[in-house]
């Protein structure tokens, strides 16, 4: 049963902490549980259930009289880094040259792949 010393309500309206289990069988008969991202708790047992009951009460004992606290931090940076060279050629008069020159080449590429394609589609055709 966990426990806080800043809620007063029934066991049964208690928050509920979720966890995920790492369960593997050594050998016959001998399964290990292990909470995931907590390596140190770790159970064993000669089935799935009584390894799963023993990491359950492990993890009980463990977080018995502690509280669970989600705390959160602010970013000290919110701006995208990227953001401080946006924009930085706008007003160069060579930009729309050198975007040209790219479509270019992206042109000369593309013709290359086809006629590439087109040359494979003719030797598939001719087997």
């Amino acid at each position: 049963m966990m426990k806080s010393t800043l809620l007063t309500v029934s066991e049964e309206n208690l928050p509920q902490v979720t966890y995920s289990v790492i369960l593997k069988q050594e050998k016959e008969g001998v399964y290990q549980a292990t909470v995931w991202g907590l390596a140190d708790c770790q159970a064993t047992g000669a089935t799935k259930e009584a390894a799963l009951k023993s990491i359950n009460e492990i993890l009980t004992a463990r977080l018995d009289n502690t509280e669970v606290i989600v705390q959160k931090i602010p970013l000290l940076k919110l701006e995208n880094p990227w953001m401080e060279w946006a924009g930085m050629y706008k007003d160069n008069p060579l930009f729309n040259d050198m975007i040209a020159e790219i479509e270019s080449y992206r042109n000369e590429l593309d013709a290359e792949m086809d006629e590439y394609y087109r040359k494979m589609d003719e030797e598939d055709k001719k087997e």
